[in-house]
């Protein structure tokens, strides 16, 4: 091949390249733009999570841990495209907001790794809440049942009938006592039934809760790395030139 030719394949191919790195860095910019967006769309979100503030309630911050670490994914993605291009075409106005951005990286990751032991702590406190809670509502339930069964023990035949008179109710042929027993009987049953349906919810509540608190406190770990991760990458953001 001829030089020349081989100097004008070359210089095509290099205006080839000129034009793709130009569309490229169009559409950093885009990302960029894009970033900002979403991070603000974040602090709005935040917001709403901390307004109004419950502190010291255990439920609020279990479920306002739960919420933080649900979101992750959007301020991650934020900062990926914020920080794209590193220092390539970027506005004076932004280089002491990238520093500013990698530096609350690092914040953001170390408050997510201080949320695993308050949401311990709190698994913990909503755990043994959810029991005595549990605990009362069964005996409720069984002290209701057990009046009911101490009035129907001492209650007569001929009481019982005269109840079930001014109730517009009748024995239809049966016997009073036979009656009585029958009903003491259900009852017996309803009090088993309490006790079943008492175990039930307690278990799906507390199989819930852990659920929920090993999901969010693994949550927490993981995004606390990834934004510790993303802080020390950033390390040019934070070097003066």
């Amino acid at each position: 091949m001829p030089e020349l030719d081989i100097y004008r394949l070359v210089e095509v191919e290099l205006l080839k390249l000129g034009k793709s790195l130009e569309s490229l860095t169009g559409l950093i910019d885009i990302w960029r733009l894009v970033g900002y967006g979403l991070l603000l769309l974040v602090f709005f979100d935040i917001v709403e999570i901390f307004v109004p503030p419950n502190f010291m309630n255990p439920v609020w911050e279990f479920q306002t841990m739960g919420s933080l670490v649900e979101r992750v994914a959007v301020p991650l993605l934020s900062l990926l495209l914020i920080f794209s291009g590193k220092l390539e075409k970027r506005a004076k106005w932004e280089r002491p907001l990238l520093a500013f951005f990698s530096w609350l990286t690092l914040l953001v990751g170390l408050l997510y790794i201080l949320l695993i032991p308050l949401g311990v702590t709190n698994t913990v406190r909503l755990y043994n809440t959810n029991l005595e809670q549990f605990k009362r509502e069964y005996s409720q339930q069984v002290s209701q049942a057990n009046q009911v069964e101490k009035q129907l023990n001492e209650t007569t035949p001929t009481q019982l009938e005269n109840l079930l008179k001014r109730q517009g109710r009748s024995l239809d042929g049966r016997d009073p006592q036979e009656l009585k027993t029958q009903l003491l009987a259900q009852l017996g049953q309803a009090k088993q039934q309490i006790k079943t349906q008492g175990e039930a919810r307690k278990s799906s509540g507390n199989l819930r809760l852990l659920k929920s608190s090993v999901k969010w406190n693994l949550g927490a770990l993981v995004s606390a790395a990834l934004f510790i991760t993303i802080w020390k990458r950033t390390r040019w953001a934070r070097t003066r030139s």
